[in-house]
């Protein structure tokens, strides 16, 4: 899991200054994934030393859950933005949905891979 987290977390930086510059470098807020991103890829770098491995992986998942939490607005908005509804800010509605995506598929990953850490440690 943490080149998983490494490279979730090099998409939401990539992300958050892709908004940042596709939006004209005007609102900070473009770089909101870039903010959770960054601590994402220092804790999958940690994660790599087996002493820190479970911490690091526990902080991980939950900076994924706070981005999926925090971007869900933007998912919600997204059908209104594919059927022609005029937004206030549809950048941002793309932005937040496409990391509101990334962060429920790591949240899953991440789930699944505690189970299965769980399991094996059961049955050794």
């Amino acid at each position: 899991m943490p080149i998983v987290t490494i490279v979730y977390g090099l998409l939401l930086l990539a992300l958050g200054i892709i908004s940042y510059v596709g939006t004209g470098m005007i609102s900070v807020t473009a770089l909101i994934p870039a903010f959770f991103g960054l601590p994402l890829v220092i804790c999958g770098f940690l994660a790599r030393d087996e002493a820190k491995l479970r911490h690091a992986m526990h902080a991980a998942a939950m900076l994924g859950l706070l981005g999926f939490l925090g971007s869900l607005r933007g998912l919600l908005s997204l059908p209104a933005l594919l059927s022609g509804e005029a937004l206030e800010r549809p950048d941002a509605v793309k932005a937040q949905a496409i990391m509101a995506i990334l962060s429920l598929i790591f949240v899953v990953l991440c789930v699944k891979s505690f189970i299965d850490v769980r399991r094996a440690r059961k049955n050794a």
